[in-house]
């Protein structure tokens, strides 16, 4: 075996090998050199290579998503470290975990004008859950740190970052391991609701006619079937899920948009729930977001064994127990109570997607109706990720497949990383892997395709209208040249380039008899990766979403 001859470098792998950390997504650099050594050279680790240290952080991102185990990335000095942050932000609000491991110059030669050095210590401190600051020399202290920032990471589901010294030569290796690291054990917590909880909390629910189950996003087979039954058979429940729950039964409301956003005040009076019950991570929709926030129940319930978000300004409490286990010690103590809650609701959603048919059928070829013609095209068993911006919000309009697993990145709903999250997870999931995003996504992290571990069954559907098109249904939508070039960001580019210059089949369609012809070739042909570009018209999207919404009634 190979190790690096610098002890630090040593103690870093081997701490990492046996807190079971497979994955690594190294960067090219010098200063990590004694780091890539080591890791490379240990058939036990997985190591990828990806030079963009952006596109790195995402695509560990991805693995780490399926996986549920933290996934490390490493990186030389200076400010390839930087290029870390809309990742470990992204792992932060999303509870993904995530290593960053970082090598830097010895604090003698920072700020003194040596070359690639910046002040590296503590530098994702608003978004760190512990920072490794290590010193030159193996120690035990060294190792306690390192092993405390593992620690953390799988035990609270985020990132961490471990910042490693190294001065030169950086090169040399041995063959045999000179140190002898310490290592502590992993922290065990096992929470239940108490007994006290149960019974003042039931006997709230037990007299409550209107309650509202609203979940966020959420890994798929999270919750067990005998609790959806019984959550989709109280006449008294409502649930409502999204594109990104992962939550399915036929009496859930999963088009929430579609069902309120022609409400009156009336009718969001009369449809206000007593208790709100929420759980899973970001909730996508604006329109329920602002309905909750107006007429607040008198009970917010938030379940989540690390996280209480206080999203609707009422939070009367946390559970900190995962959703599963909350529902299987609460349900038993229940009872059922007569209401009409559900059954409103339901005749609701009926009228709603009768007339999303109509008028689905009749529009032109358009954003809206390139989804309703891709999402039920989509591949049964497999695994959907959604861009951010119009792509997530128009997927939220559709019913899709129940043995689809969806994903995307709500934590901090940003566009730059979409792709190389979707890769990594490709990689990680081993299912058909299907992105579907928007142009100006794609272009922002077209360095994703600089990657040579894509599976070859994997697709990209992209939606090119031409430039942002979000902002054409925000409010301030003024057709004029400062709104074109600084909002929406217009443009007339393809990824036909993109395609050829990383060995991508290439398709396009601009009309629904070439999107149906090339969604039926693009599911077919799994010889190497593929790109479906579907032109839309950028002027009339925005009319026809928003003329959507005013013929639902």
């Amino acid at each position: 075996m190979i190790y690096p001859k610098i002890p630090l470098a040593q103690s870093i792998i081997e701490i990492c090998l046996d807190k079971g950390i497979k994955d690594i997504v190294i960067s090219p650099g010098s200063r990590n050199a004694p780091l890539t050594i080591g890791f490379v050279n240990n058939p036990e680790f997985n190591c990828y290579s990806i030079a963009d240290e952006r596109c790195a952080a995402f695509f560990a991102l991805g693995i780490a998503q399926q996986i549920q185990k933290p996934v490390a990335v490493v990186c030389t000095s200076g400010s390839a470290l930087l290029n870390y942050y809309p990742a470990f932000a992204e792992a932060f609000y999303s509870q993904i975990p995530l290593i960053v491991i970082s090598a830097d110059r010895p604090q003698s030669k920072i700020d003194i004008g040596d070359g690639q050095t910046i002040r590296q210590e503590n530098v994702f401190k608003n978004h760190s859950l512990y920072n490794a600051n290590l010193i030159e020399e193996a120690s035990v202290e060294n190792d306690l740190k390192i092993n405390h920032a593992i620690n953390r990471a799988y035990a609270k589901k985020g990132p961490v970052h471990i910042n490693a010294p190294f001065e030169e030569p950086l090169y040399q290796t041995v063959s045999k391991l000179e140190v002898d690291v310490t290592i502590s054990a992993f922290p065990r917590e096992k929470k239940k609701i108490s007994v006290d909880d149960i019974i003042e909390f039931t006997n709230i629910w037990n007299a409550s006619k209107r309650k509202l189950i609203l979940v966020g996003e959420n890994r798929p087979n999270e919750i067990d079937a005998k609790i959806i039954d019984l959550l989709a058979n109280d006449d008294s429940v409502v649930v409502m899920t999204e594109t990104t729950s992962n939550l399915h039964h036929p009496s859930f409301l999963n088009n929430i948009d579609t069902i309120i956003t022609p409400f009156s005040k009336k009718d969001f009076k009369n449809l206000q729930p007593d208790i709100l019950i929420t759980f899973g991570g970001m909730v996508v929709s604006k329109r329920i977001k602002a309905f909750l926030r107006e007429y607040k129940p008198k009970h917010h319930w938030h379940i989540d064994q690390l996280r209480g978000y206080d999203t609707f300004g009422g939070l009367t409490k946390h559970f900190r127990v995962k959703p599963n286990q909350f529902f299987n010690q609460f349900l038993r103590f229940t009872i059922p109570i007569k209401s009409n809650y559900r059954s409103t609701f339901q005749k609701i959603a009926t009228l709603r997607k009768t007339k999303h048919q109509e008028y689905l059928n009749k529009i032109p070829f358009s954003d809206f109706k390139v989804f309703g013609e891709v999402i039920p095209s989509l591949p049964e068993d497999c695994m959907l990720h959604l861009g951010n911006s119009s792509t997530i919000r128009y997927a939220q309009l559709f019913d899709i497949n129940a043995s689809i697993e969806v994903f995307c990145n709500r934590g901090t709903s940003g566009i730059d990383g979409s792709t190389s999250t979707a890769i990594g997870a490709a990689v990680a999931n081993k299912k058909q892997a299907v992105l579907i995003t928007g142009d100006i996504g794609f272009l922002y992290d077209s360095n994703a395709l600089w990657n040579e571990y894509i599976p070859k069954n994997f697709k990209i559907i992209l939606i090119n209208n031409g430039g942002g098109g979000i902002f054409r249904i925000l409010p301030g939508h003024e057709e004029t040249p400062v709104f074109n070039k600084f909002f929406e960001t217009s443009h007339c580019l393809t990824a036909e380039p993109l395609a050829k210059m990383y060995g991508f089949d290439y398709s396009i369609a601009s009309d629904e008899t070439s999107l149906e012809n090339s969604l039926t070739a693009l599911f077919t042909q799994n010889d190497k990766p593929s790109i479906l570009e579907i032109f839309t018209p950028t002027r009339e999207n925005n009319k026809i979403l928003l003329q959507y919404f005013r013929e639902l009634v």
